[in-house]
């Protein structure tokens, strides 16, 4: 599956920005998807993602509340509504997709990557 991520940007802190990532593919609805972020000179983060049907959502500690993952697997897009945006949340952010059958935060269990779409938030 090829993954292709957008609607990054930049914005002031408080306000909102809405990720997509669209894949190809017919067996979209067969992959768990997840959203990682990196910062400069950071590590690849998790965080959000969201199982099959959509059903089950995990977020890290950091974005619960403000972020929601969601997905429509009719369009083979998933995602990420981010809200009071934070000069901590900048970061490029990819999409994934784990072959896995369960929601995951981990890096290893996700098979297929995007390129990254920048998010740049102003204080």
């Amino acid at each position: 599956v090829q993954l292709q991520a957008s609607g990054g940007g930049l914005v002031q802190a408080g306000g909102s920005l809405r990720l997509s990532c669209a894949a190809s593919g017919r067996t979209f609805s067969r992959y768990v998807m997840g959203w990682f972020r990196q910062a400069a000179r950071k590590e690849r983060e998790f965080v959000a993602s969201i199982s099959w049907s959509g059903g089950s959502t995990y977020y890290a500690d950091s974005v619960k509340g403000r972020f929601t993952i969601s997905r429509d697997n009719a369009k083979n897009t998933v995602y990420l509504q981010m809200n009071s945006l934070k000069s901590e949340d900048s970061a490029a952010y990819y999409c994934a997709a784990s072959t896995g059958s369960y929601v995951s935060s981990r890096n290893r269990d996700y098979d297929y990557w995007g390129q990254g779409t920048q998010v740049t938030v102003s204080s």
